[in-house]
This record gives structure tokens, C-alpha cells and sequence, in this order.
């Protein structure tokens, strides 16, 4: 049975409340992650080895069949950390693709991106589980992001949401060493142990 997520709207901050800048991002302390998310800047420090190990061996094993199109469909651009301008909110998912079909040509000098990717991946961690799972969800879900995959590399879990009108609907759920086929990627299959520690 599929599990059903309705993406509301968190409250803003309150009037009174200075909301954040991309000032405050570029104060933010150096080493540091800095999003905003409905006017509330978040910051927390780089990932972890182990988070950043897990996003590195799934960017690994989409890149050559998405993104180059070796053993694989080609069609995406897939990126690391890009930083979103999405409205007034900026958030730095920990992978994301964007469908050829909607970024024909690449823009290699900016510095951030305006249009919404057509897929997100954000590894789990302790301090940003909540953030990832709660408000960024709703964002992507207003900016029509079709697809959010949930990396958490300590429960050695994936799970794969996909937009329908305005609800995200977990498609899968794998663990441990399972194969592992999810949109929008099911073109290939992998097995999820290559995304953990040896």
C-alpha cells in the first residue's frame, strides 16, 4: 500500500520576526551548509564521511547511465549540492537531476539555479532529518519537483517519494543489500550495498 504525504504549507515566520537574507547565507560560518527555508536560515556543518560517501557512490551509479548515457538512457544532468533559488527560499540538496528535455543547455557560470530539478536526493542525518523530511519536502512539492529520494546511510535505507498533485506518495522502500530498481531512474537496477561502508 502506497504511503500518502500531503504537502502543506509550514507557517511563516512570524511578521515580527526579521526573515532571513541571502546575506545571512553568505555570513553564514565558513565549512558550513546554509539553506533558507520560508525565511528561517538554516546552517549545519558539511556532511559526515559517511553521509558524504553514500551521496557520492549513488551520484557513482546514476552518472553514467543518466547523465553520460554509458549502459544507460542518458537524458539528465546530475549535480552535486547545487544551490536552489527557489523563490525566496534557497536550499542545497545533496544530489539533483534535471530531464535534458527541460535544461537543454547547461549554464556553466552560474552560480546558483533557478529552475527546479525534476529530481532531489537528500541523505539523512541526524541534524537534518527533520528539515529534509518536513519543510524541503514542501517546497519541492510547491516548486513541482516530481521525484525526492531519501538516502539515510546510518539506517542503511532508501526511500523513494514521487508528486501527485500535491501529495508525495512513497513508491518503495528498500534497506541493507536489497536490488534496488526507483523512478525516475528504474531504467537500471543496483544493489543498495554499494552505497555503505565497506
Amino acid at each position: 500500500r502506497r504511503a500518502l504525504f500531503r504537502a502543506t504549507l509550514s507557517p511563516m515566520a512570524d511578521a515580527a520576526e526579521r526573515r532571513a537574507t541571502y546575506a545571512d547565507i553568505l555570513n553564514a560560518p565558513a565549512h558550513h551548509v546554509a539553506e533558507i527555508v520560508f525565511g528561517v536560515l538554516h546552517t549545519h556543518p558539511r556532511p559526515a564521511a559517511r553521509h558524504a560517501r553514500a551521496a557520492s557512490r549513488l551520484g557513482g551509479e546514476l552518472d553514467g547511465p543518466f547523465d553520460r548515457g554509458r549502459g544507460g538512457p542518458g537524458g539528465w544532468i546530475l549535480l552535486d549540492e547545487p544551490e536552489l533559488h527557489l523563490g525566496e527560499d534557497v536550499l542545497v540538496p545533496d544530489l539533483a537531476g534535471w530531464r535534458r528535455a527541460r535544461m537543454p543547455q547547461f549554464p556553466y557560470d552560474a552560480a546558483h539555479f533557478t529552475l527546479a530539478p525534476d529530481w532531489v536526493c537528500e541523505v539523512l542525518s541526524p541534524s537534518t532529518s527533520k528539515l529534509d523530511r518536513g519543510d524541503k519536502l514542501t517546497v519541492y512539492a510547491r516548486e513541482h519537483v516530481s521525484h525526492t529520494w531519501l538516502l539515510d546511510p546510518l539506517d542503511r535505507t532508501l526511500e523513494i517519494l514521487r508528486l501527485e498533485g500535491e501529495r508525495w506518495v512513497r513508491l518503495a522502500f528498500y534497506k541493507d543489500a536489497e536490488l534496488m530498481r526507483g523512478e525516475p531512474f528504474d531504467a537500471i537496477e543496483f544493489a543498495l550495498s554499494g552505497l555503505w561502508p565497506d
